[in-house]
């Protein structure tokens, strides 16, 4: 059986180790494509081939995407130099990135018109996850599409779910994030009141992941993060994390819920931008929130 040709478009901070494993654990041909091209030639020791957009489309049958919103999404999908106007072999576009889920169903409908697949398998976890190929990636697909695709998902993720069909994947992706920077904000209040009254943040950290209130979030970011007040550039960012919310809030307004929670960690996050902390590991609301 001939294997397949893949295609892999977005080689940045998740992409890069997504598009490493796949290339080292799929035995196919990975061809690559990035705005920054350096980064796809680091990835030639695991057998990542540079490419174009539109040699991707000629000769890639699958291709994945990692790309920052949904806008970049439907230009390399639909735009003048973008996929379809050169797709040959290409059957199948899974987008990995975290999405509007209206628009990719719109998305998926418009490229089913020219035989086009959109699959919808975002990504959940850290960069390190990406590198070991330990992500959970959460899947918009038919079954058929899932079984054809799984195979390669499971070269960059250690728990691949299937959540229904398109736009599936996105939904479960965007109210995990949401979830999760709701619980930092709530991390954030509590180790600025615990400052200000008396007790270390190390410790509150160190009380936390011992008591009820132990969770992922906490460990991903208490000791390390917002007890240390150290929050990176090239982390999941304060602009991405805003973007996402804002997914969450569109998509609590179309199912008509109220979303109060989430329209205040929102405000805190556009705060932080605001403030210059755009670039900056997305803890970083808890500088907003001290100094308020």
């Amino acid at each position: 059986m001939t294997r397949p040709t893949l295609g892999f478009i977005g080689v940045g901070v998740m992409g890069f180790g997504m598009c490493k494993n796949l290339a080292q654990k799929s035995g196919c041909t990975v061809l690559a494509a990035d705005l920054h091209m350096d980064n796809v030639h680091a990835l030639a020791d695991a057998g990542v081939k540079p490419s174009s957009i539109q040699e991707i489309a000629e000769k890639a049958d699958i291709v994945f995407l990692s790309l920052p919103a949904i806008h970049h999404v439907e230009a390399v999908c639909t735009g003048k130099e973008g996929l379809l106007a050169h797709a040959r072999s290409l059957k199948t576009i899974v987008d990995m990135s975290t999405s509007d889920v209206e628009r990719t169903r719109q998305l998926a409908a418009l490229l089913q018109k020219s035989g086009l697949e959109l699959i919808d398998a975002p990504v959940a976890r850290s960069r390190e996850a990406a590198n070991n190929g330990t992500l959970l990636i959460t899947v918009g697909a038919t079954e058929a599409q899932f079984s054809a695709v799984k195979p390669y998902l499971d070269c960059m993720g250690s728990d691949v779910l299937h959540c229904g069909p398109t736009g599936g994947g996105q939904v479960v992706k965007i109210m995990n994030n949401m979830v999760l920077l709701n619980t930092v904000h709530t991390l954030a209040e509590a180790f600025a009141i615990a400052e200000k009254s008396g007790v270390s943040k190390d410790l509150l950290a160190e009380a936390l992941g011992l008591g009820s209130a132990a969770s992922f979030a906490l460990k991903l970011t208490g000791a390390n993060y917002l007890a240390k007040d150290v929050f990176p550039e090239k982390m999941f960012s304060t602009a991405y994390a805003l973007k996402d919310l804002k997914l969450a809030l569109e998509l609590s307004n179309t199912v008509q819920l109220s979303n109060q929670i989430t329209e205040l960690t929102a405000e805190k996050l556009q705060r932080a931008v605001d403030a210059g902390f755009a670039d900056n590991y997305y803890p970083v609301m808890y500088r907003i929130i001290a100094n308020t």
